[in-house]
């Protein structure tokens, strides 16, 4: 398995890990976020891991960093939700 295979499955296990400890507060809105920001958090680390890549496909290296900025923005914008509605 390459390098990078492997920080995949280890992106995806740490996303199970944190979501499986995560109590449900039983508020869709407050379920959603808390659960997206580690799902979200796991397509950065992806992401991150096929631009260290020895592979360099321009498509995918572009998507790569789409990946990374669309979703560190959604991260910010799940947090401060949480935030604006006490959590």
């Amino acid at each position: 398995m390459s390098a990078a295979s492997q920080a995949y499955m280890d992106a995806m296990d740490r996303m199970n890990e944190d979501m499986a400890v995560m109590e449900m507060s039983g508020e869709p809105g407050v379920d959603f976020a808390v659960m997206m920001i580690p799902h979200h958090q796991s397509a950065i680390d992806m992401a991150k891991a096929y631009l260290e890549s020895d592979e360099n496909d321009p498509e995918l290296t572009k998507l790569s960093q789409e990946i990374i900025a669309a979703q560190e923005d959604e991260i910010a914008f799940l947090k401060d939700w949480l935030a604006r509605n006490g959590r």
